[in-house]
């Protein structure tokens, strides 16, 4: 099976499972009473028929490393792909982003409302962390702690929502401060890599992996998210909205500091090169079986949406 097809799969085993632990939620809201039908239509806009899983992707790939099927990690992945849902529901909010398209698609604001997108991405966050307390998700209550606590800090101010929060305070203050190099690899450590660290290592966490093993998933993660946001840049300077599935070039419209705006696109590009060769060299202890995360870095810095 080839990466894509590969990464196909898992993305349809995700929307599945995601549509089917949804599904069951509103049908036990409906024993008390029909839950509002504008907030579960919004959060199935922010969260089924789009997006690569890619997150998901590594979740599943990670967890095989250590002998474990696709059921047995598909809680996991669909839990963070909420917890990734709600981020973009809310970063594209006009207090944030102010983003009007997502996916090929309007935004969940623009498409619903304001509060509706609020609640919707609230509702999306702590419902990750419901299918995470499940025996579902894992038999052993100290491997769902784990799981738990992991994505917890990789959410919050420790995690994306400090970096969104670094993001925003940069835009703020504008020219007056610009950030420096290593201001803005921290920024992106966090708004963008922090998800993906826990992804690649949440498949150690459900294999029960010795430290070393989790250690050497952890430095993959990280690479990858640097990879990912480098990329992520590239295609908002260069990129073209109809296949981005998005607004570009917004970052050089709100005077954002990037690696790009710093470094220079060849530079930037050369830089993605080495952190996609990084990332693959963390991978070196699993042998051939890693394959499927090293065509997952390789696509990374390949993307072109």
């Amino acid at each position: 099976m080839t990466f894509a097809q590969r990464l196909d799969r898992i993305r349809g085993l995700t929307e599945a499972r995601l549509e089917k632990l949804l599904g069951a939620e509103t049908d036990a809201q409906n024993q008390d009473g029909s839950p509002p039908r504008r907030l579960r239509d919004a959060i199935g806009h922010a969260t089924l028929g789009g997006g690569k899983r890619f997150r998901p992707y590594l979740v599943v790939e990670s967890a095989a490393l250590f002998g474990l099927s696709e059921a047995e990690a598909i809680d996991t992945a669909a839990a963070l792909e909420c917890v990734h849902c709600y981020s973009l529901v809310h970063d594209d909010l006009p207090a944030m982003d102010n983003d009007a398209t997502r996916r090929g698609l309007p935004t969940v604001w623009k498409a619903y409302d304001e509060w509706t997108a609020i609640l919707a991405g609230d509702a999306l966050l702590t419902f990750a962390f419901e299918i995470l307390s499940r025996p579902e998700a894992h038999p052993s209550p100290e491997v769902r702690l784990d799981l738990t606590a992991g994505l917890a800090k990789a959410a919050g101010m420790a995690g994306m929502v400090g970096g969104q929060a670094l993001d925003l305070e940069a835009e703020r203050l504008g020219a007056g401060k610009p950030p420096a190099l290593n201001e803005i690899l921290h920024l992106q450590s966090l708004k963008t890599g922090a998800l993906i660290r826990f992804a690649c290592e949440a498949g150690a966490i459900l294999g029960q992996a010795k430290p070393d093993e989790r250690q050497a998933l952890r430095t993959y993660g990280k690479e990858i998210g640097l990879a990912f946001q480098i990329a992520d840049d590239l295609l908002d300077a260069e990129g073209d909205a109809a296949t981005v599935g998005k607004a570009v070039s917004k970052d050089a419209a709100a005077g954002k500091a990037t690696l790009v705006s710093l470094m220079g696109i060849d530079a930037a590009r050369a830089e993605l090169q080495r952190v996609e060769q990084a990332a693959v060299d963390a991978l070196r202890s699993f042998g051939p079986r890693a394959e499927p995360l090293t065509e997952a870095a390789r696509f990374v810095a390949s993307r072109n949406r």
